[in-house]
């Protein structure tokens, strides 16, 4: 097969343009603001990636999840996730059924598959449950897959985690095993609504029928979708970059800022820098550009970079966060190397 040529990358590009507005548009007939947060999750979608959303209850996490499902036309699945939430709850056991046979009754083993074989997981308050049920989804978010009894399951393609935590309320919850938050390519943190926003949310909940999202994408195109943007060019210099940006998060390293080297204890892994050149990617794509640039990846630092952090005492006692140490980070480091 020929390689593609540049008309077709252009209408491939224009294609990929369409459909993230669409979706997004759809999204906001029944989300009210939370753009950034809107266009956060989309990248995830279309990159192939997962994403962590934090944020009080009653914003709206929940209503963005199901809504995208509804968008695109994905199978929609949730978990609550609950302190006596076992990890077969999640993926599923194999149970002992009965066939009729010309022999006579005959049993048999097989497998029920639990709710992570669907599209879109929703991993509600994921936070509350122990870490040995949340390692469960560890296989499925990284291999894209479940062994139960030493046989493995492939999960539906494409296949996208959002979980919620409520970053404020702490009895009753367990902290994410650093493992597993790596896995998320973004976190995202929701905010509160404007006063013009909570009154919009009032009209569209309070008075007549809600807006329901129509289907604008579908399996298939996500799925070209999330190969057209691993085909956009990124210059040798730009990926250094995002390189020097993820090892600068190391207060080991010579590139490592002041903050760094005061507050952070461990930065962050290689999936980091694969998030910020996917992301830089997507944004790319969306403005209509053939190649990353330096801006793309510096947008994508805090929610790619901010959950990677694990920050020392000094830092909790100062009231130090991962997202002020990031800013700095991103402001004091040279775009081109030294």
């Amino acid at each position: 097969m020929p390689p593609p040529t540049t008309q077709d990358l252009l209408e491939a590009a224009r294609q990929f343009r369409d459909d993230f507005t669409g979706v997004r548009d759809q999204v906001a007939t029944v989300m009210v603001g939370q753009a950034g947060v809107v266009e956060a999750v989309l990248t995830c979608l279309f990159v192939g990636g997962h994403c962590l959303l934090e944020g009080v209850p009653g914003i709206g996490k929940t209503l963005l999840v199901r809504t995208l499902s509804r968008a695109t036309s994905l199978e929609f699945s949730r978990i609550q996730f609950t302190p006596d939430l076992m990890p077969a709850d999640i993926s599923g056991t194999t149970i002992v059924t009965e066939e009729e046979t010309p022999a006579g009754p005959r049993r048999a083993f097989r497998f029920q598959q639990g709710p992570v074989f669907t599209q879109i997981l929703l991993a509600d308050e994921i936070n509350r449950a122990t870490p040995k049920t949340q390692s469960a989804l560890l296989e499925a978010m990284q291999e894209r897959g479940v062994t139960v009894g030493g046989v493995t399951h492939p999960l539906p393609d494409p296949f996208l985690v959002l979980a919620t935590q409520n970053p404020i309320e702490q009895e009753g919850t367990y902290p994410l095993p650093e493992a597993q938050l790596d896995r998320f390519f973004f976190k995202v943190l929701v905010g509160t609504p404007s006063r013009e926003e909570l009154n919009e949310i009032l009209v569209r909940t309070t008075a007549g029928a809600q807006p329901q999202p129509a289907p604008v994408l579908d399996a298939p195109r996500i799925l070209a979708h999330q190969r057209l943007v691993r085909e956009v060019a990124i210059a040798p210099h730009v990926q250094d970059y995002a390189v020097r940006l993820t090892l600068a998060t190391h207060p080991d390293q010579a590139q490592a800022s002041p903050m760094v080297k005061s507050y952070v204890r461990l930065g962050a892994s290689p999936r980091a820098a694969q998030a910020l050149v996917l992301a830089g990617k997507c944004r790319a794509l969306l403005d209509a550009r053939a190649a990353v640039s330096t801006d793309d990846i510096r947008a994508a630092a805090l929610a790619a970079l901010r959950h990677r952090l694990i920050l020392n005492f000094e830092a909790s006692a100062e009231g130090i966060t991962p997202d002020a140490i990031l800013e700095n980070l991103v402001t004091t480091l040279p775009l081109e190397a030294p």
